[in-house]
């Protein structure tokens, strides 16, 4: 999913740099619906959505995904926020079926943990995070816009 040629911004950071990361993401990713965030087991995806959700203020708990599939969180604002984590799928043909492209075109934010399983069902525009193992108290992150 990664496009070497779109611009993409980069820096290491630890966990107190969290919620600026998060606010940096947010703005980087205006006016795109469809998040993807990408990295290995343990390099702080759902950490990351939990502090984008805080930021755009959900004040319910977040958390992983990994068995219901989909968690919907509404902002202050009452706007719903789907996150997404499909490591558990075994195929496309799973999202499909729960209506991911629904979810996809609804025009809310959609956060997106382990995209690489649904490739053919990521819509051509998305905003695309990939989180990195630093050492274990830092991680790399880098993002841009497709």
């Amino acid at each position: 999913m990664a496009n070497p040629e779109l611009a993409t911004m980069g820096r290491v950071f630890g966990l107190q740099d969290l919620s600026n990361v998060s606010k940096d993401v947010i703005k980087s990713a205006e006016g795109l619906t469809v998040w993807l965030l990408t990295g290995e087991m343990g390099a702080g995806k759902t950490t990351l959505a939990k502090s984008i959700c805080r930021e755009l203020s959900v004040k319910e708990v977040v958390s992983s995904p990994t068995f219901s599939i989909i968690n919907e969180y509404k902002t202050s604002q009452g706007k719903s926020i789907f996150h997404f984590d499909f490591y558990r799928l075994k195929s496309e043909v799973e999202a499909y079926d729960i209506g991911v492209n629904e979810y996809f075109e609804s025009g809310n934010i959609c956060l997106v943990e382990w995209a690489e399983k649904i490739p053919s069902l990521i819509p051509d525009h998305y905003f695309e995070i990939t989180l990195q193992m630093s050492d274990p108290t830092s991680r790399a992150i880098n993002y841009g816009r497709h």
